[in-house]
């Protein structure tokens, strides 16, 4: 998906300065998950500055961050290097697809019958602004969906365990719901889901689940990394 000659970073507006960190850390996010920055490529910390419109402060502040979740790294004699790879992202959809199908799986043993209509009308939701291609409230109501059923599951311990996972879940789903085709295979994935969770289907809850997340975790490393490829192999 790298384009060599447009800008890969938006200039954020200097008015923002009581959250300016926060919109150029998720700025930055955004454009490592999105490919706009190769594996191991190095970061100058004024050329990024300069792309973004502020000064130095607050992006050694959100690459700070951004170090903190494994994006990138700071390595002697060579500075700040991106680490997101193609098997980096790899490993966290198999994490998620692990950690996510067993919430299902227990949210399935322990919902109820409010648990289930919230679900219901969640997807009700979810088929209405995928007709009006409205990406951005699929996205949101993608983080509802899925916070419903881990209330539902009861967890505590794997709860826990997928908050480190919120950051590249919503930067994905950025990229793969701008896919019309896309949001029809998870609007009918989503429903799945609902359903079999709603009937207290365990085994087939799980499986759902761990289906979804590996096929659109796979629809993401295509759009991502193959598309990149072929970019760089053109120039």
């Amino acid at each position: 998906m790298q384009d060599h000659g447009a800008a890969r970073l938006e200039r954020l507006d200097p008015k923002l300065s009581l959250t300016l960190r926060d919109h150029v850390h998720k700025a930055l996010r955004m454009a490592i998950l999105s490919g706009r920055f190769a594996p191991q490529e190095k970061l100058n910390e004024r050329q990024l500055a300069e792309e973004l419109g502020v000064s130095t402060t607050p992006l050694k502040e959100a690459l700070r961050q951004l170090e903190t979740e494994g994006l990138i790294s700071t390595l002697p004699r060579r500075g700040i290097v991106v680490l997101y790879s193609r098997t980096w992202a790899e490993e966290m959809i198999l994490a998620r697809a692990a950690l996510e199908s067993m919430i299902a799986h227990l949210a399935a043993r322990r919902i109820d019958k409010a648990g289930g209509a919230a679900l219901h009308a969640t997807i009700a939701s979810m088929a209405e602004a995928s007709a009006a291609g409205d990406a951005g409230r699929l996205i949101e109501l993608n983080g509802v969906f899925h916070e419903q059923i881990h209330i539902a599951s009861q967890c505590l311990y794997l709860a826990r365990l997928i908050e480190r996972q919120r950051f590249y879940d919503e930067g994905t789903r950025r990229i793969i719901h701008s896919d019309p085709d896309e949001r029809a295979r998870a609007l009918a994935e989503h429903k799945l889901i609902a359903e079999t969770i709603a009937a207290g289907q365990v085994e087939a809850a799980e499986r759902a689940m761990r289906d979804h997340v590996v096929r659109s975790g796979e629809h993401y490393l295509g759009l991502v990394f193959t598309d990149r490829a072929r970019a760089a192999a053109a120039d």
